[in-house]
């Protein structure tokens, strides 16, 4: 490589690139896993220890879909933006700024005495996850040659599928043995040192990169698009608890005229927040549907498992995360046979079987809980999990290069970033949707007539995504490519 002779700052000290890339590339790259890891179980265990949460500081029914959904939607549209602020900031900063006020947000969210204020630490956890985690896979590409980067990634799947399967077994864990008294608070303190080894190796080992000068990010362009997904998801979470006043069908419409405001304000802005050439393909586009309603289902659904089983058949906290295990560790096999294998020889057909098996398990839990009503045991709930969760993960892993083959060379960036986000804001509205049915069936229904409801209803989502698929490009970035 051209840079093999870059010296450190001291005369004599190792070269910071070789033949291979940066000196600390494997460093980089344990780093960049762990915030990686560190977002994926915050987004995702907090539905374990939502009943917990409410039992312990109080709340309303929607305590819970704030939990997520103010983590979800901050981290969504801070994705957005921060990617481009770190061309012109500078990669390395941003990610030890994102890291850090992550930690301290975790350190908060674990201290928190009321429902808001561990809604408002959830909310700024979030917003600093988002500062980090673009940054962070940024430099991880910039580490290694093109050579090695392939080689890079592949510790990538099977860590976060590792996190994936221990992460519910371990909240429940720590929720369940109720260290030092601290019960669901553990599961944000656990982060806090983490987050400061991880920290301080980012500000000594990650690459300074070189700053865009002349990237811009649009400032009014971005208030349109946080103000107008606040309006969105605030009615949505709030409404059945509020019994739907006029002015929160007033404030969804609003909404919509501050995204047209958006999109008028990104068309003439010389630095969009988000590329307007994106729109103009309609793989791309099909994409953005598909996630809008995949998503949507499946977080929905996650939360509204867990509460089927923390207050429908009274599972603890750690019985409910060991009950979950089948459906994580279906992702994790499916997105290692899909990723591996039928992905790249499939294409979008390996999304297809995937939503089939996925909605086939949806429907095996709607029997099993129809059958067993609140005597379900986890075992009884054991095949639909795996298979629904196959399913999920078949989807997973080649999903994201289907999409982005619809997309130039110059675009894909921009379009990954915009894909991400869309995927954790369809995920905070997958919360305040179907969370907010599952509360709206329970008075008339019961537990088990909420739940098999809301599994009709999210099997109607992914039949939606099925339809959707076939406006997405046939074959995944990478096959087109060898083509």
């Amino acid at each position: 490589m051209s840079t093999s002779t870059v010296t450190g700052p001291t005369t004599g000290t190792p070269p910071l690139y070789d033949d291979h890339g940066y000196r600390h590339r494997w460093m980089v790259l344990a780093v960049v896993m762990i915030a990686d890891v560190m977002d994926l179980l915050d987004a995702t265990i907090t539905n374990l220890a939502g009943p917990s949460i409410r039992r312990d500081i109080g709340g309303g029914q929607s305590t819970l879909q704030w939990i997520l959904a103010a983590y979800t939607l901050t981290f969504a549209v801070g994705l957005v933006t921060s990617a481009r602020v770190g061309d012109f900031v500078g990669r390395r900063p941003m990610f030890v700024v994102g890291m850090a006020g992550f930690t301290a947000a975790s350190l908060v969210s674990g201290l928190a005495p009321s429902p808001g204020l561990l809604i408002a630490a959830r909310a700024v956890q979030g917003l600093f996850a988002a500062t980090m985690i673009p940054q962070g896979l940024a430099m991880v590409k910039s580490s290694f040659t093109a050579e090695d980067l392939q080689k890079a990634f592949i510790p990538f799947g099977p860590v976060m599928g590792l996190a994936a399967v221990l992460g519910p077994i371990l909240a429940g864990f720590l929720i369940s043995a109720d260290f030092f008294g601290a019960g669901w608070r553990m599961i944000f303190w656990i982060n806090v040192p983490v987050g400061l080894v991880a920290a301080c190796c980012a500000a000594r080992y990650l690459p300074r990169l070189e700053r865009d000068r002349a990237a811009r990010l649009d400032l009014p362009g971005a208030v349109l698009l946080t103000t107008a997904s606040a309006m969105l998801i605030y009615p949505l979470v709030q409404g059945h608890e509020q019994g739907w006043p006029g002015w929160m069908f007033a404030m969804i419409a609003a909404a919509a005229v501050v995204f047209a405001g958006f999109v008028l304000r990104e068309r003439r802005s010389a630095h969009p927040v988000i590329e307007p050439s994106l729109f103009t393909h309609r793989g791309f586009v099909g994409g953005l549907a598909f996630l809008g309603t995949f998503f949507t289902a499946m977080i929905g659904f996650s939360l509204a498992i867990n509460l089927f089983l923390q207050y429908g058949l009274h599972f603890t906290p750690l019985h409910t995360g060991l009950a979950m295990v089948p459906w994580a560790l279906g992702i994790a096999v499916g997105a290692g046979v899909s990723g591996a294998v039928l992905g790249p020889k499939l294409g979008r057909r390996v999304v297809h079987g995937g939503l089939v098996l996925t909605v086939a398990g949806l429907l095996a839990l709607w029997w099993a809980i129809g059958t067993q009503g609140l005597d379900t045991s986890a075992w009884d709930l054991a095949p639909g999990f795996f298979l629904g969760g196959g399913g999920s993960g078949t989807v997973f892993a080649p999903l994201f290069d289907i999409i982005l083959a619809a997309l130039g060379d110059h675009e894909i960036g921009t379009g990954s970033g915009l894909l991400n986000a869309v995927q954790q804001f369809c995920g905070a509205l997958g919360v305040a949707v179907l969370g907010t049915l599952f509360f709206h069936w329970l008075p008339g229904h019961g537990f088990v007539g909420a739940i098999r409801w809301l599994l009709l209803m999210a099997a109607g989502c992914y039949m939606v995504s099925f339809a959707v698929v076939f406006l997405m490009p046939r074959a995944a970035r990478t096959e087109l490519r060898r083509e």
